[in-house]
Order: structure tokens, then sequence, then C-alpha cells
């Protein structure tokens, strides 16, 4: 039976297939164009991706040899160069470092995925082969979605990489979420989810977090999951909400885009 690990891993193979599959196609016009990202242009979210893979292949590379872990000055350094890349140097290197960090999971035996412990450099204290893979696919799947949207204004994040995401969106509101912008109003709603089908309760006050399904919520957020973890990263724009989100109670769908500004 496949392990959470083995599952985020083919995730992460799955999503870079497709998303090669198209960049490998752009011009440079393309590269040009907005994303879904905002305030990024095709090539960034690319850089972006790109540099955070030959990050992330270094950190997985210093927990297997037992080497110290990454400082801030490397990551810097890394940022920098990609920073001065051309549009189809983004483009070309993406692919290139993308599928060697997807290379380098796929090659750990069950015993190393089950066993190896990895510094993140931004977490307390190690994490497991999943939970390092599931940060990485998080990243992915959005910033493909912020690619493809730039050709398909349809684009959905992939169903495979949403179940596996979708159980662990608690754990990054506090870095997407700004609850100052209700200006002090306060509500629990029920969140409904489907596809697949999900129930939890979403607290906004002081803090925005997911709690237990409440039995009396003062509204109700309706919505495909995939939609609901869009939302959760600020990618729940007007042009990009699906059929079936519905929101009732004292905040607006207009409230919730204003609180979740997302990475």
């Amino acid at each position: 039976m496949p392990t959470p690990a083995d599952e985020i891993i083919a995730a992460l193979r799955a999503g870079h297939e497709e998303l090669a599959a198209l960049v490998r196609d752009l011009k440079e016009d393309d590269l040009l164009r907005p994303s879904g990202a905002s305030e990024w242009q095709v090539s960034q979210v690319l850089s972006h991706l790109g540099s955070g893979a030959e990050i992330g292949l270094a950190t997985l590379t210093a927990a297997r040899t037992g080497a110290p872990g990454l400082d801030g000055d490397f990551n810097r350094r890394v940022w920098k160069r990609w920073d001065a890349m051309s549009p189809a140097e983004h483009a070309a290197g993406f692919l290139a470092a993308n599928e060697e960090l997807v290379e380098a999971y796929e090659a750990l035996d069950a015993d190393t995925r089950a066993t190896l412990r990895i510094d993140m450099g931004f977490l307390p204290e190690p994490v497991d082969v999943a939970t390092s893979a599931r940060f990485r696919l998080s990243e992915f799947a959005l910033h493909q979605w912020d690619v493809e949207v730039a050709f398909n204004p349809f684009a959905s994040v992939t169903p495979q990489a949403v179940t596996l995401l979708l159980d662990h969106v608690g754990g990054m509101l506090g870095w997407t979420s700004r609850p100052q912008e209700l200006a002090g109003r306060e509500a629990t709603l029920l969140l409904r989810l489907h596809q697949p089908e999900r129930t939890y309760g979403l607290r906004l006050g002081e803090k925005v977090e997911l709690v237990d399904a409440p039995a009396q919520p003062d509204g109700e957020l309706t919505a495909p999951a995939e939609a609901w973890l869009r939302l959760a990263v600020g990618r729940l724009g007007p042009a990009y909400t699906p059929d079936g989100v519905q929101v009732t109670g004292p905040v607006t769908l207009d409230d919730l885009r204003r609180v979740f500004v997302g990475f």
C-alpha cells in the first residue's frame, strides 16, 4: 500500500510532467504574460519554482549526507542568480531544476522515505519525507495554477494535489490571512466543501483558523474543495471563481478575498 510520502512524490511527478509540457512550448511573449500570482509574470513564477527546487534539492541532499543544514546566505545566493536570468533562462532552468528535485525524491528507497528527517530551516525541528515533500507540493501545485491560468482562465489546481493538501490548509492560514481586514468583526462559518467532501469551522477573529464544525454557525461557506484551497492562498479573484461558491452570514466573499492574501 502506498505511504503518504509515496503519494505526494507521485503527485510531484505528475505535476511536473503537466507543467513541463506547457512550459516547453512557451515563447518569449508567453513568458512575459501576467500570471495568476499578483504582480508576477509567468517567467517570474517559473524562476520562483526553479530556485525553490534548487534549494529543496540542496536541503534534501544535506539530510541524506548528514551535512549541516543550509543557511540564509545559501538561499540568497540562489535567488540572486535566478533573479539575474532572462525569461527564457527561467523556463529552461525550471525544467532542469524541478526534474532534478523530483528525481531525487523518487530515488529515495522505502526505508529512507520512512526514516529520513529533513531540516527545512524555517521549522523548529526536522520533518519526515512526507512533510517535506508536501511543503513542495503545496508550493508547486499553486504556482502551477499561476502559470496555467495565464493561458486558460478555467484552470484549476489538479485534483490529486487538492486531495493531498486539503487537510493541511489550516497550517497555512497564519501566513496567508490578514484578520485585521475585518476591522474587528468576528464570525464562525460552517465550511462545507465537496470534491472531495469535507466539513470544518472557519473562525474569523483576532486570528483565522480552522476548527471543528460549529453546531450553530454565524454563516456558511460552500465551495468546491479546489476553490477553497485557492481562496485560502489568495487565488480566488472574481474572474477565477467557479460556480458553486456561496457565502451566507455576516461576511461576504469579497470580505474573505481581502482576508486571504496568500503568498
